[in-house]
């Protein structure tokens, strides 16, 4: 770098060390709420760690593991479905959202687990199911008995088919797992499933379904729990008529996100069901929230979720969907930062979750993949709001391919064996040991198989490692507890060379991400962390550091 390099006192600390406040932070003096800058961490139950040997992962072992999500560095966990269920979807298909799964444990499991997170400064929030139960649940089974035009069936939505004998769905709605979204009863009718046919969807026009998703809430807030995730919030209203879709037109404008030619989603009614959830919520102290799981192409319909009577945050999943590129991080930053200014609202960062290919592997896999997604998660932790990180991507786990007969997820079978699914994202956490399940489990098996090369990954052998990916995260998320400029609004873009992206936090804490082919030089400033080896000051290609300046 060009003009008084000599100045510059370059930082070598790749593990452990706290860095002190320093004192040119910028704030604005506002009492921030917890949820604002926090770092959830995802926990898939069944994959984070088993406490009873059946191979498993259940309640106790998250218990269990708290000292270990205290000591990397987390505000709050987020945990996924552990209530009663056949299982249909990983979960996701609720018999009884007011009971623990036996696979999980009991409500004195959750509990206890509950308590021990407290105790350690850990919040906790769950999931909230609201866009369908599973068949098995006594309401579904109530309105099957009831048949037609009984005010049972009017809690889901149940329509006569189309055609001579009523033998055709009664409109062209596609499952997202594959399929039609209608499923016939024996009396004749059909009902709507959006996902899989043991989900069949609520209707909440009905108001005995926003008062019973009342009671479910208030039911785990009186337990204490600290806020929410809301599974599919975009699904729950459906247009008047239920309409055919112009299915030529949702396929021409297919992205990642739905856009407004899919009916299934994103309704202008559903925020009525969002006030009311913020209006629970706000019946109780202590700053309870909830985030939404919200697929929305259109930035200020997503937006919308998040106005000042609706929901607290809404997963921002701008960084799911861009490729490796500074451009494309920058346009995601760019795009997401300025639709929460207009509703005034925080907003959060994903990289990885159980619904998707992780980032490693999306990033190119084996030692590249590796190299970004570190690169990526230190912009992840720097950026204003808040972070989602899903339970494996502190160990730098990549989605496993696993043999036909492992699969477990629903849209292997619905799809006619065409897409495998999300399991390879949803493989076990290794964390000690040589072999297979690698201390997940004190069985000998885990639910989903484990490969073998994963002993180098486990968190025993990397907390032994001082460069692990591991010892990374629990250094960037000291760092980023402690750095008063991460816990502000405070955002600047700086110039910087093609190929490359960098911006500064407060009056003096930079960040720079080279995606280029060939390094980049660094601007004046100390290295607090970097993602990989820094050459003097330049910033090798798929890396990223921050400094101060």
């Amino acid at each position: 770098m060009s003009g008084g390099s000599d100045s510059l006192r370059r930082v070598s600390n790749p593990t452990g060390t706290h860095v002190p406040p320093t004192a040119d932070a910028q704030d604005s003096g506002a009492v921030r709420a917890w949820w604002q800058d926090a770092v959830f961490y995802q926990i898939y139950p069944r994959s984070f760690a088993d406490g009873n040997g059946d191979g498993t992962g259940d309640l106790a072992g998250v218990r269990d593991r708290v000292g270990y999500l205290r000591d990397l560095g987390v505000d709050a966990i987020w945990l996924s479905p552990f209530y009663r269920s056949p299982m249909a979807d990983g979960g996701y298909d609720v018999s009884d959202p007011c009971d623990v799964d036996p696979i999980f444990g009991t409500l004195t499991d959750f509990d206890e687990m509950l308590a021990a997170c407290h105790a350690a400064g850990l919040r906790v929030t769950v999931d909230l199911v609201p866009n369908h139960l599973s068949d098995q649940h006594p309401w579904f089974q109530a309105a099957l008995r009831a048949g037609p035009g009984s005010r049972e069936r009017e809690r889901f939505i149940f329509r006569d088919g189309r055609g001579p004998d009523g033998d055709e769905p009664p409109n062209n709605w596609p499952s997202q797992f594959g399929g039609s979204a209608w499923k016939r009863v024996p009396d004749g009718q059909w009902y709507l499933h959006i996902f899989a046919p043991e989900q069949p969807d609520l209707n909440w026009d009905n108001p005995e379904v926003p008062a019973e998703f009342d009671r479910v809430m208030r039911f785990w807030l009186d337990r204490g729990v600290d806020g929410f995730r809301v599974d599919v919030a975009h699904g729950m209203a459906k247009p008047a008529g239920l309409p055919d879709m112009d299915m030529e037109l949702v396929r021409s404008q297919a992205t990642v996100m739905p856009t407004s030619a899919d009916l299934r989603w994103d309704r202008d009614h559903v925020h009525d069901y969002m006030r009311g959830f913020r209006r629970t919520l706000e019946d109780y102290d202590g700053d309870r929230m909830a985030v939404g799981e919200v697929w929305v192409a259109d930035d200020a319909r997503w937006a919308a979720y998040v106005r000042s009577d609706e929901l607290n945050l809404a997963f921002n999943f701008k960084l799911i969907e861009s490729e490796w590129g500074a451009d494309e991080f920058r346009a995601a930053i760019d795009t997401s930062m300025a639709a929460m200014r207009a509703v005034g609202a925080t907003s959060s960062w994903v990289l990885s979750n159980h619904d998707v290919v992780r980032h490693v592997s999306r990033y190119g896999g084996g030692e590249i993949g590796a190299r970004r997604a570190r690169a990526a998660a230190l912009v992840q932790l720097s950026l204003p709001g808040a972070v989602y990180l899903y339970n494996g991507d502190e160990l730098g786990l990549a989605n496993v391919e696993l043999p036909d007969e492992a699969l477990q997820d629903p849209i292997w079978e619905r799809s006619g064996h065409a897409d495998r699914g999300r399991d390879g994202g949803r493989v076990p956490l290794p964390w000690s040991g040589e072999r297979p399940p690698f201390g997940f489990s004190n069985g000998s098996r885990s639910w989903l198989p484990m490969p073998p090369e994963w002993s180098k990954l486990s968190v025993q052998a990397q907390l032994a490692d001082p460069g692990s990916t591991l010892n990374f995260y629990r250094h960037l998320l000291g760092i980023r507890r402690q750095t008063p400029q991460l816990h502000t609004d405070s955002f600047e873009w700086i110039d910087s060379p093609a190929g490359s992206l960098s911006f500064r936090r407060g009056n003096s804490f930079v960040v720079v991400l080279n995606t280029g082919p060939a390094p980049v030089s660094l601007p004046m400033g100390d290295v607090v962390a970097s993602s990989g080896p820094v050459d003097g000051d330049l910033l090798p290609t798929d890396t990223a550091v921050w400094l101060r300046d």
